[in-house]
């Protein structure tokens, strides 16, 4: 690291850093390289709508023991964003990206090992350390997206990163659709005609198509790690205030917990990430169950169509913005999916399927919204890293609620129904945009 506080690299960063931790304009190439971070993890997250899919029907799963893939994959994310935060004040937001690649890259690879031993909790460990290293990246890079460049960019710049997330998110989807699912009957159906050593042979070939998209996802990773070896990253920290004590690192999570609004913000993002992954983890499984003679290849068209709805939702967001405060965007955003999820409860028809591809247009700007507001909350900027983490931590609520969702699918035997819970994730999103519209926040 030099004396400017970078981290060693051929490519030089050009701007000045702020005291306050932002920097006087944003620099292109670094922005651009954070934000393709973006579709990164969402391609890894995209692939467990498929792993669900097909671990369900191989290992013989319930809805709610195929949710195990989200719990595991978020429980990952959970457990390392406070180290991730902690690595990040004592060294950079840089290298903690490049340690988080390379956990990404050894998770994606203990799926060959996974396959082999063809268990479900073997395949559930590597979607663990998988997720640890994608927690590691999105701890750093949704904070540094936002740090990148003037202070009051910081929201749309955020935004503009998380576009790209839906790019990787379909990149994800079409890898699992045509490497992992095959044509002609449902798996299910497949099986049904296969005893003994043929259904176990049938199992063990389709665990083995599960590998294919990691080998693509290992070399990009691979690319990634030595383009970011390689260039330059501001450090983008908040000069420390003589006047203000230095906290370690339980004083600053205690402190941030005690601000009422920064706990808003966290429980918010909890409801948030939740309607998310269990929306994208059940929108094959409504689509298989509303047509049963429909095969996966073909309900997973149903999440491409999610994902690029997630887009279009999200620029437009971004367009409304430049005019409309955040807040009240996200607002009618969160109001206009409470009515899409009622309409699903009423209309269970095939149309459901339709639905779920709004509801999906309607998250569009909510985790990037949810994030800056809440980081605004914090009234002392050397916390800044440590509060990204825990608002990263909420992204427990994607192991949580598809449970959930899984839970009343089992009990009610309805895929449709099941989509009630998302009543109360959307109207808690709903409620904290009203609130802060009503009542803005003042440091």
């Amino acid at each position: 690291m030099d004396k400017k506080g970078r981290f060693a690299g051929f490519i030089p960063f050009r701007g000045k850093e702020l005291d306050s931790g932002y920097i006087d304009k944003t620099p292109v190439l670094q922005f651009v390289l954070v934000s393709l971070l973006f579709p990164m993890w969402g391609a890894a997250a995209s692939l467990n709508d498929i792993l669900i899919t097909q671990f369900k029907t191989i290992f013989n799963l319930s809805n709610f023991a195929s949710a195990y893939v989200q719990s595991a994959f978020f429980l990952g994310y959970f457990i390392m964003a406070i180290p991730a935060s902690y690595l990040i004040k004592r060294t950079s937001y840089k290298l903690t990206i490049i340690v988080g690649l390379m956990l990404y890259l050894t998770g994606s690879v203990l799926f060959f090992p996974a396959s082999a031993a063809a268990t479900y909790g073997f395949f559930l460990f590597a979607l663990f350390v998988l997720a640890t290293g994608l927690s590691l990246i999105e701890t750093s890079a949704d904070t540094y997206s936002a740090l990148l460049g003037p202070e009051d960019k910081r929201t749309l710049r955020l935004n503009i990163s998380q576009t790209f997330l839906p790019i990787g998110s379909i990149a994800g989807i079409l890898l699992g659709k045509y490497l992992i699912f095959t044509n002609g009957d449902n798996l299910a159906d497949q099986l049904k005609g296969l005893t003994g050593q043929e259904k176990i042979a049938f199992g063990e070939r389709a665990l083995q198509k599960t590998l294919l998209p990691y080998r693509y996802m290992i070399m990009a990773l691979l690319a990634m790690i030595i383009i970011f070896l390689i260039v330059q990253f501001p450090k983008s920290k908040a000069k420390k205030d003589e006047v203000v004590p230095t906290e370690n690192l339980g004083q600053t999570v205690l402190s941030l917990l005690k601000n009422r609004d920064f706990r808003f913000g966290l429980f918010t993002q909890f409801m948030y990430v939740g309607l998310q992954v269990a929306v994208w983890s059940f929108t094959i499984r409504l689509a298989l169950t509303l047509d049963t003679s429909m095969n996966e290849r073909t309900a997973s068209n149903f999440v491409i169509y999610s994902y690029i709805a997630f887009f279009l939702g999200r620029l437009l967001a971004d367009y409304l913005m430049r005019f409309l405060p955040h807040l009240k965007v996200l607002f009618w955003y969160a109001v206009v999916g409470i009515f899409a999820i009622a309409y699903m409860l009423i209309d269970r028809s095939f149309t459901g399927v339709y639905v779920a591809i709004l509801v999906s247009g309607l998250m569009g700007p909510c985790f990037a919204t949810i994030y800056t507001e809440t980081l605004g909350f914090i009234k002392n900027p050397q916390q800044t890293e440590t509060a990204g983490a825990m608002i990263v931590m909420m992204v427990i609520g994607g192991a949580f609620w598809p449970l959930a969702q899984g839970w009343l699918a089992d009990v009610t035997g309805s895929m449709s129904i099941s989509f009630a819970v998302h009543l109360l994730t959307f109207g808690a999103i709903a409620i904290f945009a009203r609130h802060y519209l009503k009542h803005p926040f003042t440091k």
